[in-house]
C-alpha cells in the first residue's frame, strides 16, 4: 500500500534552524488550499489505484489550517483515492495552535495521530531557536489532546542545542515521557546553510553545536528510551510497541508515495519527482496544469544507495537480500569485507541475514552507509 504526503507551507514565524520550504505570509493561504485541492484531482492517477495506508500533513505548520480545511482536503482525497485501508492520518502541529477548541474540532476530523513540535521544555532553548510557543504551552497541549481523545501522540525534541547541559537534556526526556505520548522523534540540532542560526553561529553570537556533548546526549537518549519501554526503531525515532510511525516507516522500506503541495516529493518505485519550492510558483503551475516541476529516473545504483542509507538507520538493518536485489555478488563481497572491519571496531553486527548498527555505530550511521555506496 502507498502513502500520501501534503506539504502545508505556512508558519507563524521562522525557526532559526529550519531550512524547509515555508512562508510567514499567509495572504495566499486560501488560494493555496484551492490549488492543493486541484492538485489532488490532477495527480489522482499517480499511484495507479493503489490503496492508501497513510496520510501525513507536514510542513511548515499544518495546524495553521482550520479543521474545516483539513476535512475538505481529506474529503477530496477520498474522492480520488481508495482510503478504505487508511490506518494513520498524521497532522504536524505546534503547541501554540493546539487550543482546547481547536483540538475538539480536530477530533471530529479523520486525523488520528498528532505530531507535536515541542523541541524543548526549556524557554531559553525555545527562544534561541525562535519557536512560537513557550514551555507552558508545551506542557499543556499534550495532556489536553489526550483528554480530548487523541490516543496516538508523538512529540519532537532536539538535542545538541548550544547551552543545553546533560542535566537539562535528562530533564527534557523525563518530562517528555511523563506525558501521555507513545512515540518520540528526536534530532540533533543541525546548522543548515543560509539559516538564521548559521548566520548567528558564523557571527559568533551563538556558539556552534558541541559535537561531543551532542553525542553524549544521543547516547543517553538511546539508553533512557530503551529503559522506559520506548526503544529506538530508527536513529531518530522511538516508540512503544505498535506505535511506530507507519508513514515514515514506508519511506524507509521503499513504498510508493504521492507528495502534494510546494516542494513535496513523490516516488512511484522507479521515478522521483518534486514540486516547485515556491508558493506563488506552485499556484501558477497548478493553474497551468504543469506538475510536477521536475522528475528523475533512478538508476539501480541510486536505488541501492538509498536502500543502504535508509535501512542502516533502522533497527532491522540492511538485509543481504536487499543487497542482492540491486548489486552483484562481487559488490556483496566487498560490502561484507567492509562490514567485518566495522564489526571489529564495534560499529555493527553481521548475522546470517542482516547488517545492524550497534549503539556506538548509530552515531555514525550516515557515514558508515556512505562507505557501502556504489559509485557511478
Amino acid at each position: 500500500m502507498a502513502g500520501i504526503y501534503l506539504h502545508i507551507p505556512f508558519c507563524r514565524q521562522a525557526c532559526h534552524y529550519c531550512d524547509f520550504h515555508f512562508s510567514t505570509s499567509h495572504k495566499n493561504k486560501d488560494e493555496f488550499v484551492a490549488s492543493l485541492l486541484k492538485e489532488i484531482e490532477i495527480r489522482s492517477d499517480y499511484l495507479q489505484g493503489e490503496k492508501i495506508e497513510t496520510i501525513y500533513f507536514g510542513g511548515g505548520t499544518p495546524s495553521l489550517l482550520s479543521t474545516d480545511e483539513i476535512a475538505r482536503i481529506i474529503d477530496r482525497l477520498q474522492e480520488h483515492h481508495d482510503l478504505s485501508e487508511v490506518k494513520e492520518i498524521t497532522l504536524e502541529a505546534n503547541p501554540d495552535d493546539l487550543t482546547a477548541t481547536y483540538l475538539r474540532k480536530l477530533r471530529h476530523t479523520p486525523v488520528n495521530r498528532l505530531s507535536i513540535g515541542i523541541q524543548s521544555f526549556r524557554d531559553e532553548d525555545l527562544k534561541l531557536m525562535n519557536r512560537a510557543h513557550d514551555s507552558r504551552q508545551a506542557l499543556r497541549c499534550v495532556p489536553e489532546a489526550a483528554d480530548i481523545g487523541f490516543e496516538n501522540i508523538t512529540i519532537d525534541l532536539i538535542y545538541g542545542i548550544p547551552g543545553l547541559m546533560m542535566s537539562d537534556w535528562k530533564r527534557n526526556l523525563e518530562t517528555a515521557l511523563q506525558l501521555p505520548v507513545n512515540h518520540l522523534s528526536s534530532y540533533c540540532l543541525t546548522v543548515e546553510p543560509k539559516t538564521a542560526l548559521a548566520f548567528q553561529v558564523n557571527k559568533g553570537t551563538i556558539p556552534a553545536v558541541d559535537d561531543d556533548a551532542a553525542a553524549d546526549q544521543f547516547d543517553y537518549l538511546i539508553e533512557y528510551t530503551e529503559a522506559a519501554g520506548m526503544p529506538w526503531y530508527e536513529v531518530s525515532n522511538f516508540a512503544k510497541p505498535g506505535f511506530e510511525s507507519k508513514h515514515n516507516s514506508s519511506y524507509w522500506t521503499g513504498a510508493r508515495y504521492l507528495g502534494l503541495g510546494p516542494s513535496a516529493h513523490s516516488f512511484n518505485g522507479k521515478n522521483r519527482s518534486w514540486n516547485v519550492k515556491s508558493n506563488a510558483g506552485y499556484i501558477q503551475q497548478i493553474n497551468e496544469n504543469r506538475l510536477p516541476s521536475e522528475e528523475e529516473t533512478l538508476t539501480s545504483e541510486e536505488r541501492f544507495n538509498e536502500v543502504v542509507l535508509t535501512s542502516l538507520r533502522t533497527r532491522k538493518g540492511l538485509t543481504l537480500s536487499d543487497i542482492r536485489k540491486y548489486a552483484n555478488e562481487n559488490t556483496l563481497k566487498l560490502i561484507l569485507e567492509k562490514c567485518r572491519k566495522k564489526s571489529d571496531l564495534g560499529l555493527l553486527i553481521i548475522n546470517d541475514e542482516n547488517i545492524v548498527l550497534t549503539r556506538k555505530g548509530l552515531l555514525f550511521a550516515d557515514a558508515i552507509a556512505s562507505e557501502f555506496f556504489i559509485t557511478l
